[in-house]
């Protein structure tokens, strides 16, 4: 009985990570252990069903290990309020969530310190998964937008009002479309699966049955579907441009899409990328698939430990 108990009191963190539809979390210890993990789907019609959510998941975890948690972080889409203790800007989403305190929300000790998703990403990626050991990395999340963090110069970059790594809105087109922030033809519009339906003349509805027809070989989605990769990318390759890194991680459902996406993607960025004599920047899959956010939210809570 002493030893399982003290297999369970082990100090741990957890990272939530609130997406569009669901709730992610995982309770981590120091060395990266993931204890466990949950996600918990929800109504966003629902005023505050998410908040509610996780309040019981916090409850639960820590019910479950038989003690509070060391730390606990928060990641969400939008802008983290300069503080970070709460999202500031998130507008047409989530009702309730600019302005929410998560530290009184979840009436914890200590402050519950609160990520943009994609910047939460990243740092998961950095501390467990295919961005280790890279001191300047940037990634790309390509699903419904395209989603993006960096880190430069081992920094999290952030900006001056938490904008920085915003990349999906970058634009390519000129007169193109404007996305959601207002930028014309951005590499979301391109991209994303958002705007997928019209790129795509409402033959496919996602670009999942998109790349399956181009597997069939169907000839009309193959062309939509590598003109969305040479569109992701002349951005990367401009991005490259911007903020000279060493490796560039591609995560989210698109990039599930495995060689139908990396092999001309390779092909792309070689082909634009400036070549000043060095290896090439590598192109990698993200490795943590759904968790990613919550291991960077329980990662940024237990670095300030």
């Amino acid at each position: 009985m002493d030893r399982v108990r003290r297999a369970v009191l082990v100090n741990y963190a957890l990272g939530i990570d609130l997406g569009g539809s669901s709730v992610k979390a995982v309770a981590v210890t120091h060395d990266g252990s993931v204890l466990e993990q949950a996600n918990v789907a929800f109504n966003d019609r629902e005023q505050l069903e998410w908040a509610r959510h996780i309040q019981r998941i916090v409850r639960e975890m820590e019910s479950r290990r038989s003690q509070s948690a060391e730390a606990i972080g928060l990641s969400a889409p939008g802008l983290a309020a300069p503080d970070g203790r709460s999202i500031k800007v998130m507008p047409g989403r989530l009702s309730g969530l600019e302005g929410l305190n998560w530290t009184e929300f979840l009436e914890t000790p200590r402050p519950v310190p609160v990520l943009n998703d994609a910047h939460a990403a990243l740092l998961g990626e950095a501390w467990l998964g295919a961005a280790r050991g890279f001191q300047n990395v940037f990634m790309l999340t390509l699903g419904t937008g395209v989603g993006g963090a960096a880190i430069v110069d081992g920094r999290l970059l952030k900006g001056a009002v938490g904008r920085a790594g915003h990349l999906g809105h970058i634009s390519l087109d000129l007169d193109g479309p404007r996305d959601v922030c207002g930028m014309p033809g951005s590499l979301e519009v391109l991209v994303g699966n958002c705007t997928l339906e019209s790129r795509a003349g409402g033959r496919w509805k996602t670009t999942h049955e998109l790349v399956e027809a181009h597997r069939q070989g169907n000839r009309e989605a193959t062309e939509v579907w590598l003109r969305s990769v040479r569109a992701l990318g002349c951005g990367i390759s401009s991005l490259i441009n911007v903020l000279d890194p060493e490796a560039v991680i591609i995560g989210g459902g698109i990039a599930r899409s495995g060689s139908a996406l990396f092999e001309p993607l390779e092909k792309v960025v070689r082909d634009t990328e400036w070549n000043v004599g060095t290896n090439p920047v590598k192109i990698i899959p993200a490795q943590l698939g759904e968790l990613a956010g919550a291991c960077g939210a329980a990662w940024n809570a237990l670095s300030g430990t």
